[in-house]
């Protein structure tokens, strides 16, 4: 990844997901809104999920969601790559696919055009290769660099995948690796190498589309996608919406993302992570604390299936040349728990 003139990163106080609001505090900014009912809105803020869903009509629902956030690295190609993939998996999160795409961008007037140009025309690229269109935006002047994309997709109305789905004798599978976060703040302290960063920065920019395609099939419980909040945020909220409790007890991790983590690092996203999900332990490591607090920026699928599709899963997975790991289970009560790791 070459850097341009203009250093995206230096113009941010944080970037990519981990620049997400707390997930406490957006709960609790969220309990002033009056839910809106309406019998055509599946999924809205009552309670919210990765997208909001509105039936047209018994063969068809609409997923819309946004997404935008600063860069979190140099290269205008690769932030707008990352920015649109993210925004794009939260339709891939529903059951859905991706249809249309407007940009939502904020950038300082003295950025040079050619800058600005990179940024969207590699976020055109991924919408066009999730099967979209990207249509048009609006873009506003900013001291701080910011882009991402409003995404309008389609779903069966039956095929919605929401995250308040879990039930006890599941089992929970994740199609990427975490750390995301932990690896760009380490490469920058030169604590990874080049080669984790650029493994990294591929994971960010795989779209989650692959991954539902193969798991449409299994009719699963609930998915979410793990960006912001980190894999334990997300798994609290889906456990705290199904009413179960969840144990985690593999936790995936990108290469050099548990080094950052033992050598102190921690990103911006970590205490208010930690803050919303409080996590039952057994004596765990602390950097594998540290990896599943950790924010993630275009993370994979969480996903909660009965247990006796695992194998399936395992097989269809394997067989398309995708990642899948079990991660935990789903079981009876409430909370979230990890497991030592084996």
């Amino acid at each position: 990844m070459g850097r341009m003139a203009a250093s995206l990163t230096s113009l941010t106080a944080g970037g990519g997901c981990a620049a997400k609001y707390s997930a406490a505090r957006l709960e609790e900014l969220l309990k002033g809104f009056v839910p809106v009912e309406a019998e055509n809105l599946l999924v809205g803020l009552s309670p919210a999920d990765d997208a909001a869903v509105y039936k047209l009509d018994d063969e068809r629902a609409i997923v819309f969601t946004l997404d935008f956030f600063p860069p979190l690295v140099d290269d205008p190609a690769t932030f707008g790559r990352i920015a649109a993939t993210n925004a794009l998996n939260d339709v891939f999160a529903m059951g859905g696919t991706p249809l249309l795409a407007l940009s939502i961008a904020a950038f300082p007037e003295e950025l040079p055009t050619e800058v600005l140009g990179s940024v969207f025309a590699a976020a055109a690229e991924q919408v066009t290769a999730a099967g979209a269109i990207l249509a048009g935006g609006h873009t506003i002047r900013d001291a701080e660099p910011k882009y991402g994309l409003a995404v309008v997709g389609t779903v069966h109305p039956q095929g919605i995948w929401p995250k308040s789905g879990a039930r006890p004798g599941d089992a929970l599978f994740l199609t990427k690796p975490l750390g995301t976060g932990l690896v760009l703040a380490g490469h920058g302290k030169q604590l990874v190498s080049s080669a984790d960063l650029d493994a990294a920065v591929e994971w960010m920019t795989t779209l989650n589309g692959e991954a539902a395609a193969a798991l449409r099939p299994f009719a699963p419980n609930a998915v979410t996608d793990v960006t912001g909040f980190g894999l334990f945020g997300h798994a609290h909220e889906m456990a705290e919406r199904s009413g179960v409790r969840i144990t985690l007890d593999e936790l995936p991790a990108l290469g050099g993302a548990l080094d950052v983590a033992r050598a102190g690092v921690r990103t911006g996203g970590d205490p208010r992570n930690r803050e919303f999900a409080p996590i039952e332990t057994s004596g765990a490591a602390e950097e594998l604390l540290a990896l599943g607090y950790d924010a993630q920026t275009a993370g994979g699928l969480l996903i909660s299936l009965p247990a006796e599709k695992s194998l399936s899963l395992r097989s269809e997975f394997a067989a398309r040349g995708l990642f899948l790991e079990r991660v935990g289970s789903v079981v009876a009560g409430t909370g979230l728990a990890l497991a030592s790791p084996s």
